[in-house]
């Protein structure tokens, strides 16, 4: 009997992908010729995959047993290759010298496809800090990317200032604005807190989009310039390389300041926080300092970030700061592990780099790009590396004493 309802759940999912995918994969229109040709070979396809996946899927669930966002992470062969300094070391020493050849190898667009990764691992960490270690849900974290990157923009053009004038600037006008944020929502959890700061993060793109004497409106800022490196004028691949290599530099300082928040008191007090605000407060932790410090701390790296993409894309208008890149970076965040650095920087370089890599199947790319994503939270829900809690065990000796 239970095998019966497997099939006719596998049947329906087919049935359900089927019609999800009939405009984008049956139809397809020839505005040249004026035609519409209808590809039905594809529904056979696409019939049977899902069928097939949903299938295997429910049997492995079955047999693993149905796990569940909130199941405690236990140790992967993963886990152990990171805690394992004779496994681990040998591993950041290759990716060390890859990172070192890499722009020397590759051509200027896989440069420029790579520093945007490294753009993207900088804000899932920072984002890491309000969703993954504090537990604050934040819909509305490309507003603090915003800020850095109009910072950057509107000093240069109106005062001339610098690209490492406006980093420090950009960060701590992005600091401020967490902390603007975080004051209204000090009682808010959850799906509330989402809604406002999603509401916050719409509200500055619509000011900048509206606001033309200040902001230019959607027309944007152009001509930014670079960073420049000790007065010497560098070509286009120059600076791509040049801004590979800072960015990389940036994101080491980052990994490094996380991580040691991470194990600090404050880093403590975040995961006390993301589990039991109560119980947080019981036991003497001051919420109001922990919330405002989660927002301005990830709200930081946004803005650091933010400086950053309007350097490489010399060039930036409202329209690069939608929500879709909110639920990009928070994507990254859950996909990667919740509290996880590793996990981050996994899922940011995965979601950065393989929609682009995937280009070669064209109109497919990004259904197979969905598609790994759906099976992954359903395979994988606690993410690719998921945070596992050090544990500490007691054992007997034989005089009966505990070690």
């Amino acid at each position: 009997m239970k095998f019966a309802e497997e099939l006719k759940k596998s049947f329906f999912t087919a049935l359900w992908f089927i019609l999800l995918t009939f405009p984008i994969l049956v139809v397809q229109v020839n505005t040249i010729e004026n035609v519409v040709v209808w590809r039905w070979h594809h529904i056979i396809l696409i019939g049977l995959g899902s069928f097939l996946l949903s299938f295997c899927g429910q049997l492995f669930l079955k047999k693993k047993g149905r796990l569940t966002p909130f199941a405690p992470a236990v140790a992967t062969p993963l886990h152990r290759l990171i805690n394992e300094p004779r496994l681990y070391r040998p591993a950041l020493l290759a990716i060390a010298l890859f990172a070192l050849i890499f722009p020397f190898v590759f051509s200027h667009y896989q440069i420029n496809i790579m520093t945007t990764a490294l753009i993207y691992i900088m804000l899932g960490l920072g984002l890491n800090i309000e969703v993954g270690l504090a537990g604050l849900l934040d819909l509305g974290y490309v507003a603090f990317y915003a800020v850095g990157a109009y910072s950057y923009a509107l000093l240069n053009y109106h005062f001339g200032l610098g690209f490492w004038t406006a980093l420090p600037v950009g960060a701590l006008l992005a600091a401020f604005f967490g902390i603007l944020i975080g004051f209204p929502v000090l009682r808010l959890r959850g799906d509330y807190l989402a809604i406002v700061t999603l509401a916050f993060a719409e509200i500055i793109r619509l000011v900048l989009e509206n606001w033309n004497a200040f902001s230019f409106g959607p027309s944007g800022i152009s001509n930014i310039p670079r960073p420049g490196f000790f007065g010497i004028n560098l070509t286009p691949e120059q600076s791509a390389i040049y801004l590979y290599f800072l960015l990389i530099i940036l994101c080491i300082l980052t990994i490094f300041v996380i991580h040691r928040l991470q194990h600090s008191r404050i880093g403590r007090a975040w995961v006390a926080l993301r589990e039991d605000e109560l119980a947080c407060q019981a036991m003497g932790i001051d919420r109001t300092k922990a919330k405002l410090t989660a927002f301005a701390l990830g709200a930081t790296w946004a803005g650091m970030a933010g400086v950053l993409f309007a350097a490489k894309t010399t060039f930036i208008n409202p329209a690069s700061f939608t929500f879709l890149e909110s639920a990009m970076i928070l994507s990254i965040v859950v996909l990667g592990g919740m509290g996880s650095i590793v996990g981050v920087i996994i899922a940011a370089l995965a979601l950065i780099l393989l929609p682009e890599y995937l280009r070669v199947f064209s109109d497919y790319r990004m259904i197979i790009f969905g598609a790994a994503l759906i099976i992954m939270m359903i395979f994988r829900p606690q993410g690719i590396l998921a945070d596992v809690r050090k544990r500490y065990e007691f054992s007997k000796s034989k005089s009966g004493r505990g070690n």
